[in-house]
Order: C-alpha cells, then sequence, then structure tokens
C-alpha cells in the first residue's frame, strides 16, 4: 500500500509539473510549404527563430516563453488541414500561422472560421483570404495580390505600351492578379490592349510553348506574375528566343531574393518589380534588423525572414495587447494593432484583418551574374488598399 501510494505521488507530481510547464509557454502552430519552397521557407525560419530569440530574451509574451511548432503541409490544402487539426488536438497550440500558397491559406482560413481558433496567414497573397472568404478570425500579414498589383500599375501606366501580354500562373494568385492588372491599367490607360494570355498549371511551365505563344502576340510590353522554378524556366527560354528585346517586363514579386538570386546569369536587365532590395534599404529598424540577422546566420536575408520575423512580433504584440491567448481577446486586440517590422510600423485594418506593410518596386539588374534591385522605393501597403467602403462590398459581414 505504501509503495502504491508513492507510485501515484509520484505520477501526480509529474502530471503538475507538466501542466505548470504547459501554463508558461505560448505556442504558435506554424504550417507551411517547408518541403515544396524550400528557397522560401529556410529563409522563413530563420526570421522566425531570430524573433523567438528576443522576444524570449527580453521575458517572452504576458512572463510567458513563445514557441512555434512547425506542420508541413506539402503545398496541399487537404495536408495543410490535417495538421492544423493534429497541431490543435495534439500539440494544444494557442494560435496558427503560416501558408505560403493561396489554396492552403483559404483552406486554414475555413478551418479557423470553423474551429474559432485564430489564424495569421503569413506569405500568401490570396485576396480571396480576406476579402471574398474573409471571416473574424482570420488574419493577414503580407501585403497582397491587389495591393501590390496596383502598384506595379502605377509604374506599367507611365510606360505608355498599347499592346499588353499577361503570363501567370493559374491559381488563385495569378487569376487575380491578372484581373486586377487589366482592370487598374485599363482605367489608366484606357487605349490599352490586352493581345496574350498564357496561364499555365503552377510548377508547370513550358518555357518554349508559352515563350512562343507571347512572341506571336508581338506584344510591346508583358506583365509577368510567375515565380520560383516557372519564372526560371520562363526566363531562359523568352532570352533563346528574344523575348524582352525592345520590350518592357513588369513583373510580380520578381524582385523578392528568393525568386530573383536563382536567375544568377540570367538575370534580365531593366524589370520592374515588387521585390526586397535587402542591401539598400537605410532605415534604422530594418539596419536594426539587418544586422542581428547576418551576426545570427552569417547570411543576408530574403523576403520571408521579414515574414517569419514579422508573424512572430505580430502575434506577440498582439497577446500582450490583449494580456492573453485567448482567441476572442486575440482577434479583438489585433483591430488597429499596430506592430513594429523592419520595414516599419504596419497596422492591421480593422475592416478586413489585412496589415497595411507594404512593398518596393524597383528595377532589375544583372550584376556579375547576380540578380540585384536598383532604383528601388518603398510604397506603403496603405496608401494602394481599398477603402473601407469598398471593403464592405467584397467582404461578407463576420
Amino acid at each position: 500500500m505504501i509503495m502504491l501510494r508513492k507510485i501515484v505521488a509520484i505520477a501526480i507530481a509529474a502530471t503538475l509539473a507538466t501542466f505548470a510547464n504547459a501554463q508558461d509557454v505560448i505556442k504558435i502552430g506554424d504550417v507551411n510549404s517547408y518541403k515544396s519552397q524550400p528557397q522560401h521557407l529556410e529563409r522563413y525560419k530563420k526570421g522566425v527563430e531570430l524573433a523567438l530569440d528576443e522576444i524570449n530574451a527580453a521575458g517572452g509574451v504576458n512572463g510567458k516563453k513563445l514557441v512555434v511548432i512547425a506542420r508541413d503541409d506539402n503545398g496541399n490544402p487537404g495536408d495543410a488541414v490535417r495538421a492544423a487539426e493534429e497541431l490543435i488536438s495534439g500539440e494544444h497550440v494557442d494560435v496558427l500561422s503560416g501558408t505560403f500558397l493561396s489554396s492552403t491559406a483559404l483552406a486554414l482560413s475555413d478551418f479557423a472560421k470553423q474551429k474559432k481558433v485564430f489564424f495569421l496567414a503569413t506569405m500568401s497573397l490570396s485576396d480571396k483570404m480576406i476579402w471574398q472568404n474573409g471571416n473574424r478570425y482570420s488574419f493577414r500579414l503580407r501585403s497582397g495580390t491587389y495591393t501590390q498589383t496596383a502598384m506595379l500599375v502605377a509604374e506599367a501606366a507611365k510606360l505608355k505600351k498599347k499592346r499588353w501580354a499577361i503570363l501567370y500562373p493559374n491559381y488563385e494568385f495569378g487569376q487575380s492578379a491578372a484581373a486586377t492588372f487589366k482592370q487598374m491599367l485599363k482605367a489608366a490607360q484606357p487605349d490599352v490592349e490586352f493581345v496574350a494570355e498564357q496561364a499555365p498549371p503552377l510548377g508547370k511551365l513550358d518555357g518554349g510553348s508559352v515563350v512562343q505563344a507571347l512572341a506571336d502576340a508581338k506584344p510591346d510590353a508583358i506583365f509577368n506574375v510567375v515565380f520560383s522554378a516557372d519564372l526560371i524556366r520562363f526566363v531562359r527560354a523568352a532570352k533563346t528566343r528574344g523575348l524582352f528585346e525592345g520590350r518592357e517586363v513588369v513583373s510580380l514579386v520578381t524582385g523578392e531574393p528568393e525568386n530573383l538570386e536563382p536567375l544568377k546569369d540570367d538575370t534580365p536587365n531593366g524589370w520592374i518589380v515588387t521585390g526586397y532590395p535587402w542591401n539598400d534599404v537605410k532605415t534604422p529598424e530594418h539596419e536594426k534588423f539587418l544586422k542581428a540577422y547576418e551576426a545570427k546566420f552569417k547570411d543576408h536575408p530574403g523576403i520571408s525572414s521579414v515574414w517569419g520575423y514579422s508573424m512572430v512580433k505580430s502575434i506577440a504584440a498582439g497577446m500582450k495587447k490583449a494580456k492573453s491567448a485567448e482567441t476572442e481577446k486575440l482577434v479583438d486586440a489585433f483591430h488597429g494593432l499596430q506592430v513594429e517590422t523592419p520595414f516599419g510600423k504596419i497596422t492591421y485594418r480593422a475592416e478586413d484583418n489585412q496589415s497595411t506593410v507594404g512593398s518596393f518596386v524597383g528595377r532589375t539588374k544583372n550584376v556579375g551574374g547576380n540578380g540585384v534591385m536598383v532604383g528601388s522605393r518603398y510604397f506603403d501597403g496603405a496608401n494602394y488598399q481599398p477603402s473601407a467602403e469598398e471593403v464592405k462590398k467584397l467582404r461578407p459581414a463576420d
């Protein structure tokens, strides 16, 4: 009997210790395309790690240590939901974050709505997630398709080119970017013509056939939305066939290091792009981030590093404002939440749960076989997002 009491006492003590440890930790469950998009997610993880180090060294969040538990979604919406379910029920995470592709972001946004759990989409550009399918529990950090396309249209209209061809990946992000570009450019330049449109499946672009179809249309300029491996295939095929000679190219997200650096010696000169000129941002907040990142990882950041870092900082700021990790309090705290990021202070808008973070717009340049952005300037996202009245027409009531 004495031995049994000792065993029970030990078991209870162990349980209480485990519970106490759990109570001292706030868990972020991050679902992302770690395997399918490694060029983006390796840097993302480093940004997350740097932010965790800084926050926990300063005492954590509301006296508790902040941790991130990651799961891979294989770039698949079904796998993303299954990973989120396991994080909620198995790991007992307090919030969800992550997603790279629009399809996985949309799936997790719906999951968050059904389960009433806080979700911060970190890298997805999907506007459908915050507007047509928007809900109380889903927020988005990165500036979206509409916002970045609007920035590029402002520059494209200055070119005064009449005949445009468009290339985009055939899924929600690409479709939305193409539709927004056509609508906005037509409004800015009524005589514009769209003479060709190519929409290959994501990750399956056939460089030769796509380039030939665009060349046959004889455009004056091209709007490109493809990225990662598709971008490499497109650029190489286009250079071989001279598609870019005498033509302007306006390109979404190409200026991000994760997309620009793999092009190496194939980097085209003079494209107008959105991106991240990490070595040419001289604001105090960015220089502080850059110095800390380079010291820790002996490497320079990519745009994904900024999103990973800013995701953790945003959730920490929201929990501090709410004085809680409880979902409803955190959701309320995020409405109008201001967060310091490497790009300056951003605000999460109450009307659509979207942050006002902006993007850099500049031109590509091949410098000794390496692609960089030159002549860039920062466009504040708040100046290119729809008004609260416009959002009411786009987004269902929470």
